[in-house]
């Protein structure tokens, strides 16, 4: 059952429903910029451009980096390219003018490699706008069980050693539980902070919850 209400490639989803109103916050950004906008959208997919309405629009020309894109090719208004978030070195300085991320940030493991994500992002785009769930929401994202990031480790890799959990299946060893867990560590607020500390972040709320943060530049 959550999977279907939080499958954001449904575009009758819950999921999506949040994906569509948080996006009103990236078009108030970028509301005034000079057509054609350039985009770099950091783990982006085609279907989240069509669901919103920028797919095939020469106002927006859109470069897709994806870890998972083999070969560099373009669809209408979209250019996907092979490429990791903690180095953008094929992009210089000031590229963009937007860098979009929208739950990605989270999926990078280790701190240093979340700094330098965000390094990154400050560095090629003129504006940003990085979407992020918040580790205090109850409700864990990606494993689909309430608490999940609160337990303690031990029990969560027993967990995800002995149950399908969420969008993954069951780890076959410790280190690939462990693997896992470092790829999928929520963020608090101060985190954030300290990633873009010349943001203003926006609190996405949920039945009064923040359910997510935005990290918005300028």
């Amino acid at each position: 059952m959550f999977k279907k209400i939080l499958d954001n490639t449904s575009p009758k989803s819950a999921a999506n429903k949040f994906r569509k109103e948080r996006f009103r916050y990236f078009t108030e950004l970028i509301r005034n910029d000079t057509l054609p906008i350039r985009i770099l959208d950091i783990g982006g997919t085609e279907n989240f451009w069509v669901q919103m309405g920028f797919y095939a629009n020469e106002n927006y020309q859109i470069t897709v980096l994806n870890i998972d894109v083999h070969q560099t090719h373009t669809k209408e208004n979209l250019t996907f390219v092979h490429g990791d978030a903690r180095d953008l070195s094929q992009f210089g300085d000031k590229k963009f003018d937007v860098v979009f991320s929208n739950s990605v940030i989270e999926h990078i493991p280790f701190e240093a490699g979340r700094k330098q994500m965000a390094a990154e992002i400050i560095r090629t785009g003129k504006k940003y706008f990085v979407q992020t769930p918040n580790y205090y929401f109850p409700f864990e994202p990606h494993f689909l069980f309430p608490c999940f990031q609160f337990l303690p480790k031990a029990i969560k890799i027993l967990m995800l050693r002995s149950f399908n959990m969420g969008w993954f299946k069951k780890c076959g060893s410790r280190e690939e539980a462990e693997e896992l867990l470092s790829m999928n560590k929520l963020l608090k607020f101060n985190e954030l902070r300290t990633y873009f500390p010349d943001a203003r972040i926006i609190k996405e709320r949920f039945l009064y919850m923040t359910k997510s943060y935005i990290s918005v530049y300028p």
